[in-house]
């Protein structure tokens, strides 16, 4: 049958509602139970046991997704926010206009609302005995068929809602998802660190390299910017004395969309003063274990058929070791030599842009050759001073930085490093960010001179982290896609 012929079927039948006198979207039921509540109190009594009981009245509510119909009595399938549960309804029970109703003008996907008690059928099965039932909610658009899943990639990010309605699997996710972000807060509310919030619209783009959005404010007349990081501001705070402080928010970049990049997403940064990079790395290593414990059970998981393992120590090794490591034909040149670098780069296939230094090139050879052989979790230290405007510089060689990135899977987490506080270096370090970008690198940084005037007034030594949230749901979910993980990811028009 069509879905329009369905559709304007179901207008029939709420207008059936409408014309019996009966209020055809009512709002005064009231839920006494869920499907959990219901298991957990009395699942494990027998056929026998339960009915011995004095009958417990309750009042339960769902979308109706299974019905199986035998003349004068029915069976049930209602899903709640909690699970499912089965509900008999059968005519001698209800009045008869309520079982005109539910015979006549019910349909999946339809949210009732029921009074009865609970019973164990024939077959074992919990059961609610209806002794009352409405309908709350008519569903004039019908559910996929057979209810077992929406199936079309696609659709499921588009119509999310019924996604949601009949893949249990994404909506576990989506909770799971919750758990790890609050998880992640109670642990580091735990290490006394403070949650806020800095704007979303910013009249600088900083703290990462990226391409930003822009927007305009009328009243003010100035061009704004979707933040990409908050980090600036968190670091002000800093200055300011909250000296444990983290935001859990949105970041917004103008970039590519793929399995691990939605132009929306959500990271968690933190920034934690008298420490280093190296403190981080111990903190990042006990968060993530924790996260997985509290989400999982376990710290041990499987990830795309890759077994994960937050439990053991994480590896650590360097960008320039990574590419010695995956690149066995280097040479020694390409890490003091930018001709020798660029050469060698071309001769792997590897595109280079003409605004790239030194360090961006050996960055790309690093991702090239060494990303996707990074499977547990690993540290990846060491990075080039001029891909690094915020990092501290390495005191046994400033041509590098106190800085690390953490791969899981194949992919970057997270970035992290011990930050930059002297303000005469930095503000020479987002002078060379506007070459860099009059050269045409779109994601250089751009001068902030009340970032510089902050750091004037004295940023104590400081380590900070960002990890993307999306990403390790992803992780800890067996999410393939970043699209998985966020409940209405960015797609084309239809």
């Amino acid at each position: 049958m069509a879905e329009k012929n369905i559709f304007e079927q179901r207008i029939d039948k709420l207008d059936a509602i409408k014309s019996s006198g009966k209020i055809a979207y009512p709002n005064d039921f009231k839920v006494t139970a869920t499907s959990k509540d219901v298991i957990e109190k009395f699942g494990s009594f027998t056929k026998e046991e339960l009915e011995q009981q004095e009958k417990t009245e309750l009042s339960l509510a769902g979308r109706v997704i299974f019905r199986r119909s035998f003349g004068k009595a029915a069976f049930l399938k209602i899903k709640d926010r909690n699970g499912m549960i089965q509900s008999y309804v059968a005519k001698n029970s209800l009045t008869e206009d309520e079982f005109k109703i539910f015979d006549e003008i019910l349909d999946i996907g339809d949210i009732i609302g029921i009074t009865g008690y609970p019973f164990v059928t024939k077959t074992g099965e919990l059961s609610i005995h209806a002794t009352s039932f409405r309908v709350l909610t008519k569903s004039l658009n019908p559910l996929p068929e057979k209810f077992h899943g929406l199936t079309d990639i696609e659709a499921r990010y588009r119509q999310r809602y019924v996604d949601l309605i009949v893949n249990d699997e994404s909506k576990d996710r989506f909770i799971k998802r919750a758990q790890i972000i609050r998880s992640i807060r109670n642990f580091l509310d735990k290490k006394d660190f403070i949650e806020v919030e800095t704007p979303m619209l910013h009249s600088i783009a900083g703290g990462a390299a990226a391409r930003p959005f822009t927007t305009h404010h009328n009243t003010l007349n100035m061009d704004l910017y979707m933040r990409i990081a908050p980090e600036l501001h968190l670091k002000r705070l800093v200055v300011g004395g909250i000296e444990r402080v983290y935001e859990i928010n949105r970041c917004f970049r103008n970039e590519g969309i793929s399995t691990r990049h939605n132009p929306e997403f959500t990271t968690i940064e933190f920034y934690h003063a008298y420490a280093t990079y190296q403190d981080l790395m111990d903190l990042t290593e006990e968060m993530l274990k924790t996260v997985a414990l509290e989400t999982l059970g376990t710290t041990s998981f499987i990830y795309q058929g890759i077994e994960i393992d937050f439990g053991k120590p994480f590896e650590r090794l360097s960008v320039y070791d990574g590419i010695k490591k995956y690149l066995p034909d280097y040479t020694e040149e390409i890490f003091t030599s930018f001709e020798a670098a660029k050469e060698f780069a071309k001769s792997k296939g590897v595109k280079i842009e003409n605004y790239f230094t030194h360090g961006k090139i050996l960055m790309e050879l690093f991702e090239f050759a060494a990303e996707e052989h990074l499977l547990q979790p690993t540290f990846v230290t060491d990075f080039p001073l001029d891909v690094s405007p915020l990092s501290r510089k390495k005191d046994s060689d400033p041509t590098l930085v106190d800085r690390f990135e953490i791969y899981v899977a194949g992919f970057e987490l997270g970035n992290a490093f011990s930050e930059l506080n002297d303000p005469l270096d930095q503000e020479e370090r987002f002078i060379a960010q506007l070459k860099d970008k009059e050269a045409g690198d779109a994601e250089a940084h751009q001068m902030d001179e009340d970032y510089i005037r902050a750091l004037k007034y004295g940023l104590p030594p400081t380590a900070g982290e960002g990890i993307g949230i999306d990403r390790l749901a992803m992780l800890l979910t067996d999410a393939p896609s970043i699209r998985d993980v966020i409940l209405f990811p960015q797609l084309k028009q239809e």
